[in-house]
């Protein structure tokens, strides 16, 4: 087998590795919860939140009615039990009375509206805790998949450095030397020829450079200066 040939062989096994490498980080990166996930359980505390403040609102509404039920019942009882008969006295109760009542129907009202909010706001609840676990039960069956598909590349890569190992074992190390090298000047090293054309740089090659590629020997382009490789 020419060097060349090695060379590019070697050449693909790295850019395999390369690419399970990237896909391998990509992977990793997407275990853990998601965006969307998060902003789920923000939005069910937030609700959740939202219906205990409501509650606590409605709970004192209606301790404030409760309140004020002896209060309205007492007064009622003097202006209309017959016990007081000063016109000023009276006149007086009866705009407690209606002052009590007013405020009793603001307050109804009030909790009323509350009740209202309460309701809209524990089926919005429901609606965001399901919303929730059905992101959730996706979310697990994707971070299973996810597990497994890293374990797979990791396997991948493994196997896939060995090989690596065992081509770099079959190459002189000053010829590793000069490909890497290469390597780092131009990205990738090795340029397969393509009709008479570098596979690096698109460009035609002389019939010198076809029959110095055809050897056993290491030819650069002319232009580019990667290896070149001829099938």
């Amino acid at each position: 087998m020419s060097i060349a040939r090695q060379l590019y062989q070697l050449q693909g096994v790295e850019l395999e590795i390369e690419s399970e490498e990237q896909a391998l980080a990509r992977s990793v990166g997407q275990l853990g919860e998601s965006r969307v996930l998060a902003k789920a359980k923000a939005r069910l505390s937030g609700v959740r939140q939202r219906l205990e403040q409501l509650e606590h609102e409605q709970h004192d509404a209606e301790w404030q009615i409760e309140d004020l039920e002896p209060k309205l019942a007492a007064a009622r009882d003097s202006l209309y039990g017959g016990r007081i008969s000063n016109p000023k006295e009276l006149s007086s109760l009866q705009h407690e009375v209606e002052g009590l009542e007013s405020r009793r129907n603001r307050l109804e009202e009030k909790a009323l509206g509350i009740m209202e909010r309460v309701e809209l706001a524990t089926a919005e609840l429901a609606s965001a805790g399901s919303e929730l676990e059905a992101l959730e039960n996706v979310w697990r069956g994707e971070q299973q998949k996810l597990s497994l598909e890293i374990e797979r590349l990791k396997g991948s890569l493994s196997e896939l450095r060995r090989r690596r190992q065992l081509m770099l074992a079959g190459i002189s190390a000053e010829t590793v030397d000069f490909y890497d090298r290469l390597k780092v000047q131009k990205g990738w090293a090795m340029a397969r020829v393509e009709q008479g054309t570098c596979g690096g740089c698109r460009i035609s090659l002389s019939t010198a450079e076809l029959q110095r590629a055809r050897g056993n020997r290491l030819v650069e382009c002319s232009s580019c200066g990667r290896i070149l490789f001829l099938d």
